[in-house]
């Protein structure tokens, strides 16, 4: 992954994360997390039982109409099918309650409100993605996309991201862990430093083996893999952001 002083390609720099970089006419780099196959799936089925409730009401009180019942019946199957995540995406910014519950939402690729139209194309090409059946179609889009996207996002420029809350703090520095500084052994791009800091940044939100699984792919910077690649890490992060040793410690 970090090869001294030689370029690296911005795939190479971020090959452990779905994140999606989008640079806003202001210059500014938003960052999005882009939800994979599970949440969205969790999701999805939160939707779906949302749905089934609502309809078996339905069926239940209009049952009451007989056959004068059938009709509106129909309609508030296709609303359910049509407008509910419609109306959701759009007048709630892209949260549906399953996405809210899973902490996702719906937004445009360049990371802005998801409008009307994208969100109509979007769920109006569902039928697409059940081709040839069992949701194949839409399941082989996601897996195969970089940005997990089914047939309906591509069409309508969309994603799924994940809507974190921002984090309190009073400096970028204060979120790296407070360990011994260590330098680089190398020179490092300043995409690479971006990488290392935002590793040690982001470590709390991962699993131990998750953050050693990230470690193992900068084992070329630190020469260590494991939890002693997590540590030799997290001691140039902390170096990167401007700490260094206090007198008497010594250098490296």
């Amino acid at each position: 992954m970090f090869r001294g002083k030689a370029p690296l390609t911005e795939s190479e720099v971020l090959p452990f994360d779905a994140v999606r970089r989008v640079e806003t006419p202001e210059g500014v780099t938003l960052t999005l997390r882009v939800a994979g196959p599970l949440p969205r799936l969790y999701a999805a089925l939160v939707d779906g039982a949302i749905r089934g409730f609502a309809y078996s009401i339905a069926a239940v009180v209009l049952s009451l109409l007989h056959d004068l019942g059938q009709g509106p019946l129909l309609l508030v199957l296709f609303l359910g099918e049509w407008a509910y995540p419609v109306l959701f995406e759009v007048f709630r910014r892209g949260v549906t309650p399953g996405k809210s519950l899973l902490g996702l939402k719906v937004v445009n690729g360049d990371g802005t409100p998801v409008n009307l139209t994208a969100s109509m194309l979007r769920n109006l090409l569902r039928f697409a993605d059940f081709l040839p059946f069992g949701y194949a179609a839409g399941v082989l889009s996601i897996l195969l996309t970089d940005d997990f996207q089914r047939l309906g996002d591509l069409v309508a420029g969309t994603v799924v991201v994940h809507a974190d809350s921002p984090r309190p703090r009073a400096s970028r520095g204060l979120r790296v862990p407070d360990v011994p500084p260590v330098a680089p052994p190398v020179p490092l791009h300043a995409h690479e430093q971006r990488v290392i800091v935002g590793f040690a940044e982001r470590l709390a939100t991962w699993p131990p083996e998750r953050a050693r699984e990230l470690a193992d792919l900068a084992s070329g910077l630190t020469g260590a893999a494991g939890q002693e690649g997590v540590t030799r890490l997290l001691g140039h992060a902390s170096w990167l952001v401007g700490r260094r040793r206090k007198a008497g410690e010594g250098e490296r």
